[in-house]
This record gives structure tokens, C-alpha cells and sequence, in this order.
């Protein structure tokens, strides 16, 4: 079923997770583990991130170095599969721009369509850990309108051979990312929106955000959004705080601010499992806020941290 279903036949806030692929060589059961305590609320879907390969240098005999190409995390197509399998669940997996052409591109979302899966988040994604800026595949796209605009035209039946037209349908529900706190690549949020706007215009359903800590700036982004046009589903993306490092971690990789009591709270602590009931706690009210607020779906990034995010639905369910 699609996310905009979901939303559509709920008569309350839903719950979704999101999960990141096992390191390559672990099995499918390191994803069981995580997401068993979760399924207990009975998420209305479960997405799956994607990750580029990497570069790395390998010595050789005779002293110099081959570039060679990692993808630490694949799998996430299958992966999708085996929890739609395995839980009776709907998968949405990330499909990204960063190291993928578009015919890698088109044959995954060939695969998907045959798997049943009816539902993708696309995203540009960023550069990969030892690049400083993003550059896209010689042959992939340079940002996710792009990407978003592909998925569009198979689900019009429109394939990139010869301009293919007249081929099976797809019928993909796709989401895309917003920022409540601006996009970091972004001049001003004004330009950021007008992207986002671009997006929906072009065949975005729905939207999800990048996570934060203030969920005022969640409420004036949404207002932003209405005023401008955009009626979508839009759904906040929310992770917990779990340790003092990510104090600077968070701000310097995904570009967000920590309110100040959250972050004079975190100071006072003295040991991690401290941070994380104070993390919890402020997951917890958030949740609440936003519940009542009246949101279609809280979807909460676990990245390693089922456990803490099992206390706050179980908090506000």
C-alpha cells in the first residue's frame, strides 16, 4: 500500500521507522533484531536508506595505489523485500543520485515494480565521507528533482531507452526530503522552498523532513509550505539524543540546531545514560506536541537506537 493510503485511511497519527542496511558480511537477522522490539506498534511502513559506494586506495606490491569503489551497506532493495516478508509490512526504500547511473537507476526501480514495492523516497544524498562537495555519476543525476522526474515518467510508462514510450506502468507513491532548517547548500530558506515546491509540482506525494529538536521550526515550516501551495502530506522526521559527542556531531553533519534547554540538559549529565533518558524524555514530548498537532505519520530515524525509540512511542501510544 502506499504512504499516501496510509495517511488516507488512518483516523490517527501513524508510526513509521527507518532502518540503515547491515554493514556488508552480517545477515538479514541483524535487522530482525532492530526492528523486533518496534513491531509490537505496528509502524504503517518501514523505510530502507541507500548508500553510494565509497572510494578507497589499495597499496599494492609494488608500492603504489588502486583507486577501488566500496559499498559498505548494499542490499537495500532486498532488504525491503525481506521485511515486507517477514512482517507483513510495506517497505519504502531511499533511492539516491550519488553513484548510480540512470540505467542503474531505471533497472532498480524495474526490480522494485516487480517485488510489489509501490513506494521510494528519493533524494539527491550527500558526498561520500572523503569528498567535500557532491558530485553525481557521469551518467546519473546531479540533484533529486532529476531523480523524482525519472521515477515520474516509468510511472507514465516512459523508459530511457530511445525515449521508450508505451512501457508498463509503475506506479510508484514518492516522497521527498524537506528542511525545516534550510537545506545547508541552500543561499536562504526562500530558494530552499522553491525547490521543494519544484518537487511537489513535478509528482512529489508527500514529504519528509530531516530531523530536529524545535518542533516550532517543524510548525513554521509546514505554515511556510501552505502558504506557498504546498499541500502534500508532510511528515517529521525525528531521531533521538543519545550521547554528549552528538552535540556537535548533529549540528555539523545534518545542519540543525539544538534548542538551549535541551542542550544545557545534556550538559548537566554526567554519563551517556544520562544523555539518553534526557534524550528520550525530550523524543517523548516532542512525539506528544506533534501528535497533537495533528501530524500524519511520526517517523522516527533508529539508526541503532530501537530500544530508545520504543520508550518514546510506547510513551505517547
Amino acid at each position: 500500500m502506499k504512504v499516501t493510503e496510509h495517511i488516507a485511511r488512518a483516523k490517527d497519527t501513524l508510526i513509521s521507522f527507518e532502518i540503515l542496511p547491515p554493514l556488508k558480511g552480517k545477515s538479514i537477522e541483524s535487522i530482525y533484531d532492530h526492528l523486533d522490539p518496534l513491531m509490537e506498534f505496528k509502524p504503517a511502513y518501514i523505510n530502507v536508506t541507500y548508500h553510494r559506494s565509497e572510494h578507497m586506495f589499495k597499496k599494492k606490491a609494488d608500492g603504489s595505489f588502486d583507486k577501488v569503489e566500496i559499498r559498505k551497506r548494499p542490499g537495500t532493495v532486498g532488504i525491503c523485500a525481506a521485511i515486507m516478508n517477514h512482517y507483513n509490512v510495506d517497505a519504502v526504500p531511499h533511492l539516491i543520485c550519488g553513484g548510480f547511473s540512470r540505467e542503474e537507476t531505471e533497472n532498480a526501480l524495474i526490480d522494485l515494480n516487480f517485488l510489489g514495492i509501490d513506494n521510494v523516497l528519493v533524494l539527491r544524498g550527500d558526498a561520500p565521507k572523503n569528498e567535500t562537495f557532491f558530485e553525481p555519476d557521469p551518467h546519473g543525476h546531479s540533484y533529486a528533482i532529476e531523480l523524482l522526474d525519472q521515477v515520474a515518467h516509468m510511472n507514465n510508462g516512459m523508459y530511457l531507452e530511445n525515449d521508450l514510450q508505451g512501457g508498463v506502468k509503475t506506479n510508484f507513491c514518492i516522497g521527498v526530503a524537506g528542511y525545516p532548517e534550510k537545506h545547508f547548500e541552500a543561499p536562504n530558506m526562500q530558494t530552499d522552498m522553491g525547490h521543494l515546491k519544484r518537487k511537489v509540482e513535478n509528482g512529489a506525494d508527500y514529504i519528509v523532513t530531516q530531523m530536529f529538536f524545535d518542533n516550532q521550526k517543524f510548525f513554521d515550516f509546514v505554515a511556510k509550505c501552505r502558504e506557498m501551495g504546498i499541500t502534500v502530506p508532510i511528515i517529521p522526521g525525528l531521531k533521538p539524543l543519545t550521547s554528549k559527542k552528538q552535540m556537535t556531531i548533529l549540528p555539523r553533519i545534518f545542519h540543525v540546531d539544538l534548542p538551549t534547554e535541551l542542550s544545557n540538559e545534556i550538559l548537566r549529565c554526567k554519563t551517556d545514560k544520562e544523555v539518553e533518558q534526557v534524550g528520550t524524555e525530550w523524543l517523548i514530548t516532542q512525539s506528544r506536541e506533534l501528535k497533537q498537532f495533528g501530524v500524519p505519520v511520526l517517523h522516527y530515524y533508529t539508526l541503532g537506537k530501537p530500544n530508545v525509540v520504543r520508550k518514546a512511542v510506547e510513551a505517547i501510544m
